[in-house]
């Protein structure tokens, strides 16, 4: 897909944080530390990171699933933190979800028909002939056949009501799309049909994605560029092939060192990471890798690393990329390794 330059959705500096009671006080979970991200039109950007780093957290903001605790969200240049009423009615549209597990987010009293037809007779759109149309159209679109209408989700397999849940979503002729670990359910076939399918419609639609996924290997299929998360925060963010040729951060090199090497390609030395998480309720000075980082120094402990330019498009927040670490000709040998 063509990208272009103007970003279709910005997420600026967003937090969000839950409270946990415990005795003798309560303590706040800081799920998403700060994290902005420009996704520019027509593009795919990957979002990965261990389970547990804030990647659905940070999905579901940006289709306005879940309040932001602090920050902005900024949609085709309007800021639309606060939209309500009918700017948000309007936004559902626009902007839809996949969710991971097909199964819990179909109603499972409805058939494929209802299902697909029920977000146009909620929004009013065209009458009882023409939603059957759609509905026939866009069965049809996602490579199932008019029969399937009258079905229910239990009487399909997985990767076919992967293929309802995504023609759901695109009912309303969306431009932006989450999609959330929409195929780390399936096998790994069936993961190929859909990702194939994705692209496809993405292309055929003129579609804007949001991809989160812990697999770097479906990553690396459907993205155009892809930022690292860790503990929350956004660690690292490339082009899709500079990140898996140059991984800089030592959590993204780590994650890239998991992935197996593709035959008659040189094998990578795979990145044992050692050490324990740090806990999310704590107050956390410096970087939040430090406890696991087999680089990690004195500044580590005190200090949250800032953003840093290694090449176009290329930028990591990691201490040993600052000052005369800018440029990858001057780090250190260990670094690239």
């Amino acid at each position: 897909m063509l990208s272009y330059e103007a970003p279709l959705l910005e997420l600026r500096n967003i937090e969000k944080s839950y409270s946990q009671q415990s005795w003798p006080g309560s303590k706040k979970f800081r799920a998403v530390r700060g994290v902005s991200l420009s996704i520019r039109r027509g593009e795919t950007l990957g979002l990965v990171g261990e389970s547990g780093c804030g990647k659905s957290t940070v999905g579901r903001m940006t289709a306005r699933l879940l309040e932001p605790s602090a920050g902005e969200l900024h949609y085709k240049g309007s800021d639309i933190t606060d939209a309500g009423g009918r700017t948000l009615r309007q936004l559902r549209q626009e902007i839809q979800y996949v969710f991971q597990d097909p199964y819990t987010s179909l109603n499972p009293r409805f058939t494929v028909g209802r299902l697909l037809e029920e977000p146009l007779k909620y929004n009013r759109l065209g009458n009882r002939l023409k939603r059957k149309r759609d509905v026939l159209e866009m069965l049809d679109r996602i490579g199932l056949n008019a029969s399937y209408r009258n079905r229910y989700p239990h009487e399909l397999s997985g990767g076919q009501r992967q293929r309802v849940g995504i023609a759901r979503a695109l009912m309303m002729n969306p431009e932006f799309v989450v999609l959330d670990e929409p195929v780390s359910a399936l096998d790994v076939s069936v993961q190929a049909q859909i990702l194939n399918l994705l692209k496809s419609l993405q292309h055929e639609l003129s579609l804007t994605y949001l991809f989160i996924s812990h697999d770097l290997n479906v990553v690396h299929y459907v993205s155009d560029r892809v930022a690292v998360m860790y503990l929350g925060n956004i660690v690292e963010i490339a082009d899709v092939h500079d990140l898996y040729d140059r991984p800089l951060h030592p959590y993204t090199q780590a994650l890239v060192s998991s992935i197996p090497a593709e035959r008659g390609a040189a094998k990578r030395e795979q990145i044992i990471l050692s050490g324990d998480l740090p806990d999310p309720t704590a107050h956390i000075s410096g970087c939040p890798f430090r406890s696991r980082c087999l680089h990690a120094f004195e500044r580590c402990e005190s200090e949250m690393p800032g953003w840093s330019s290694v090449g176009e498009g290329h930028a990591v927040r990691c201490h040993l990329w600052e000052g005369k670490y800018a440029s990858p000709e001057a780090a250190p040998v260990e670094i690239l390794s």
